[in-house]
């Protein structure tokens, strides 16, 4: 078992917490994109990498005590092009 699961659209730790996981399109829950990313078996924002990369600097700066937007966007930037939804672009 995956000690971590990644939303893979913003890179959110999803951590086996079910309230995070977003849902297919019959309800059930998506176990690859978070509720933020992914509701009722749609993206819930049309946007490139760069836009969600830009979305999601302010939310890893508060998560991660010490980190500076420059850090966090580099990290994104190296992070993102492996996840599923960024992967082919």
């Amino acid at each position: 078992m995956e000690s971590t699961t990644f939303c893979q659209s913003c890179g959110m730790p999803m951590g086996g917490n079910e309230e995070l996981l977003g849902t297919n399109a019959d309800g059930s829950k998506n176990e690859t994109y978070c509720t933020y990313c992914y509701q009722e078996g749609n993206f819930t924002a049309e946007m490139s990498m760069e836009e969600m990369i830009e979305s999601c600097v302010p939310h890893m700066v508060d998560g991660n005590p010490g980190m500076t937007e420059e850090a966090a966007r580099h990290s994104m930037k190296n992070f993102f092009p492996q996840l599923k939804r960024w992967a082919a672009q």
